[in-house]
């Protein structure tokens, strides 16, 4: 007992070097995200064909998002994470790289190129909150997955400005130099994931475990793949639409890139404590508490349009996804063996991703035809099927402890 406690002490010691690593590779990443949302929207008006069409760059993104999940749970099979890591931060690089390019040559496919390759990126920095736990002790692991996200704070503050800092730096080409920067922040990045230690998979890996069928049959994976689905999709369709809708209602860019950089301030501040919350009360009752902010978020969305009622409702937003989102993922480190985590796991980001993605591509339709509130009463229906299906789990589970 006492050789399993220490070595359970040794495996995370190397564990907390690891989430100091993946904590920066976080807020690095995040400037990926954070330049595309801020610019995204934007850019597409002035280069779309039509303004319903404007929103299909961050759509493109989060097609990118859905599309790299399982390849990414692939090589960290065959091959370890920190492969996939390296190759995730060169297609940072190439967004980047092909964003300032489109931009310098009106190019819409182009630019929609970039922010697929931008959403391939963010797939793999996905993976970071469950690459933290890799090895962790079960008590470590929901704090690891926590601080890792927190890196997102810096993030909050690092693209926003870096956009601010950079958008007129080749005028007339908004936003072009903002996209060069970004590819050089990518590469620090792929410097940083480098030094990563994690262990590398076994051969029991590549074959071993419960078919996945088998395993996403759980009441407890359900809940848990079902609140990421509904918590990371709405929060994004919100997101998404509001630099767009600033910008309808007369607001400044400056406002826009405001509300966009304290929202992922809201967005991974919690997860300071977020960890500690889970360790405490249960990964269910932050989720549930997480999918009421966002409903009330898009309840002071539909409250004004000035841009106070703009920044508030992305503030609120942000917190709500962090605690649903994190408790989500912790849910889902609950239901699976150690050789069956990375296709469990891809397999959840796969299904959270590849819903974002089909309600992406109809978010500038929606806020394009119908408007902003619009997109905020979108929101309510699949929160309040999330809480319901919380309320079912929990039930069915003391009605199981009850001798």
């Amino acid at each position: 007992m006492a050789d399993l406690a220490i070595e359970e002490m040794a495996d995370d010691a190397r564990v907390k070097a690891n989430v100091v690593r993946l904590a920066a590779a976080q807020a690095l990443t995040g400037a990926n995200s954070a330049v595309i949302f801020a610019t995204g929207s934007i850019v597409g008006a002035t280069l779309a064909p039509s303004i319903s069409l404007a929103t299909v760059p961050l759509s493109m993104y989060v097609l990118g998002l859905a599309a790299g999940t399982l390849p990414t749970g692939a090589i960290s099979r065959a091959y370890g994470r920190r492969v996939a890591f390296i190759i995730g931060t060169g297609c940072g690089v190439l967004t980047g790289l092909l964003g300032a390019f489109a931009i310098l040559h009106a190019s819409f496919v182009l630019f929609c190129c970039a922010t697929f390759l931008g959403g391939l990126y963010g797939a793999v920095s996905q993976s970071y909150r469950f690459a933290a736990a890799d090895g962790a002790s079960v008590a470590y692991r929901p704090k690891a997955v926590s601080w890792v996200m927190a890196g997102g704070v810096f993030a909050g503050v690092l693209g926003p400005q870096l956009v601010q800092w950079t958008m007129h730096v080749w005028p007339p080409y908004l936003f072009a130099f903002s996209f060069v920067v970004q590819a050089a922040v990518a590469l620090v990045a792929m410097a940083v994931l480098s030094g990563v230690d994690l262990p590398k998979p076994a051969a029991a890996d590549l074959h071993g475990g419960r078919p996945l069928f088998e395993i996403a049959r759980q009441p407890r994976f359900i809940a848990a793949a079902l609140c990421g689905v509904i918590s990371y999709p709405m929060m994004n369709l919100v997101m998404t639409s509001a630099p767009l809708a600033m910008k309808m209602c007369g607001l400044s860019v400056s406002d826009s890139n405001f509300g966009i950089q304290w929202h992922i301030v809201a967005m991974y501040g919690p997860s300071f404590f977020t960890g500690a919350l889970i360790a405490r009360f249960g990964a269910p009752v932050i989720v549930a508490i997480g999918l009421l902010l966002e409903a009330a978020a898009a309840g002071i969305g539909l409250s004004g349009i000035t841009a106070p009622h703009f920044w508030a409702t992305l503030i609120v937003l942000g917190a709500g996804w962090n605690l649903s989102f994190v408790g989500a993922s912790a849910l889902v480190l609950e239901t699976h063996r150690p050789n069956e985590r990375n296709k469990v796991q891809a397999f959840n980001d796969f299904l959270v991703f590849g819903m974002m993605a089909i309600g992406s591509f109809s978010s500038g339709q929606l806020l394009a035809h119908y408007g902003w509130d619009a997109v905020n009463l979108v929101v309510f229906p699949p929160v309040a099927l999330g809480l319901a299906v919380l309320i079912l789990v929990a039930n069915s589970k003391r009605r199981a402890a009850t001798p």
